[in-house]
């Protein structure tokens, strides 16, 4: 029985799985039991920032794994606090909570908005969310989620949560109130079709939570971590949030989720009012470590930039050779989403049999966050394999 047969046979079918299973990984290419090579212009969906088996992290998990794996919250982690240092001293952070995934990370962050709250006695408990959006598949987090297939049949979802037009201040401005408790968006929407929030919204909102004494939180669980040419989205806009997500590449495959807090919201959670038994844990958080060391270096950031203006250039020219199947390009760095004019799910299925992986989201968004030391000469291959597929298409 091979790999597929067996899935099919014991694994939940919680997920449509192509007909492939990978054994090896590197830098940005994955093999398959056949020993055919793919270029990966998913990255696990944005989480291998680092490439796959990257040598560093590699060495830094087994050397972890040698002493010590994990021992419970009871007691000081040596890499939980010093991640926890670097997150903070590179961001407008000023403590932080570890857990193990996005949804997790926002699950923690409107408890914590709901808590502040409750110490401030205002009126209400009200959380406003944003149509279109996507912010995980707990129950907290698929309520404060803008589309209706990740949470229908799950009712009735967590009351008091209202949800405005992304990239649009007057609606949040009509439901905002005393009675709201926080307000969680994410700079660019990702699962939603890579749409960028707009500077003067972002910088909007934030005075608007400021006035209402809102906890604004931005979910970086996708945008984090170096994927958009900055170390973290939100300093592209010149303001900060009082609470940020991540997750995803922050250990470059091994799980974790993180919350950051700023002075106002650090000491919101006290001990006994949130915990977790693997947040944070030794191996987990000695890969972020050495994650967050390479990926905060602003060279490396530069390159990130770099090539993300160049995959960027090369869909632009993609789109006038072929416009009959490209309508629109948006993203930032190397989270770049194509509106397409042809059938995505085709597209990619045709693209996989090529050798390239890539993804469509938001309905027909072809959505590319490759790792982010992807070379230009494998950009190059990139494009060539999807414009021949797209040929093939339309």
């Amino acid at each position: 029985m091979n790999t597929c047969e067996m899935t099919e046979n014991y694994v939940m079918k919680t997920y449509n799985r192509y007909p492939i299973s990978f054994i090896k990984g590197e830098g940005c290419y994955l093999y398959d039991e056949n020993g055919k090579k793919y270029l990966d212009f998913l990255a696990g969906i944005a989480v291998c920032n680092l490439g796959h088996s990257n040598e560093e992290i590699l060495k830094t998990i087994c050397e972890q794994a040698k002493t010590l794996i994990h021992t419970s919250n009871l007691f000081h982690i040596k890499p939980q606090a010093k991640l926890a240092q670097l997150i903070t001293g590179n961001s407008f952070g000023d403590k932080v909570f570890f857990c193990n995934s996005g949804a997790e990370a926002n699950e923690g962050a409107i408890k914590l908005a709901r808590r502040y709250a409750f110490e401030k006695g205002k009126k209400g408990y009200e959380i406003i969310a944003f149509k279109n959006s996507f912010h995980g598949r707990t129950f907290a987090s698929v309520s404060v989620t803008g589309q209706g297939k990740y949470n229908e049949g799950f009712g009735p979802m967590l009351s008091e949560v209202k949800f405005a037009k992304f990239n649009n201040i007057d609606s949040v401005k009509e439901i905002i109130s005393e009675k709201t408790c926080g307000i969680i968006v994410e700079p660019i929407q990702g699962e939603g079709g890579i749409i960028p929030a707009k500077e003067h919204f972002l910088k909007e909102l934030r005075k608007l939570a400021t006035d209402f004494d809102t906890i604004l939180i931005f979910d970086e669980v996708q945008t984090g971590i170096g994927r958009t040419g900055k170390l973290f989205a939100y300093q592209h806009y010149g303001i900060k949030p009082d609470v940020m997500t991540l997750a995803k590449a922050l250990g470059n495959g091994i799980p974790i989720g993180a919350i950051v807090t700023n002075e106002k919201t650090s000491t919101i959670l006290k001990p006994g009012l949130h915990a977790s038994t693997f947040g944070g844990n030794f191996l987990s958080t000695a890969a972020g470590v050495k994650v967050m060391e390479i990926i905060s270096n602003p060279e490396f950031l530069k390159n990130v930039e770099e090539k993300g203006a160049y995959l960027k250039e090369k869909i632009e020219k993609l789109q006038k050779e072929l416009p009959e199947a490209i309508s629109e390009i948006r993203g930032k760095g190397l989270m770049v989403g194509t509106v397409l004019k042809i059938n995505g799910k085709s597209l990619v299925q045709k693209a996989l049999k090529k050798g390239l992986i890539i993804n469509v989201t938001g309905g027909n968004i072809l959505r590319l966050v490759p790792p982010l030391t992807i070379e230009k000469e494998e950009i190059d291959i990139g494009i060539e394999l999807l414009k021949s597929t797209i040929k093939e298409i339309s």
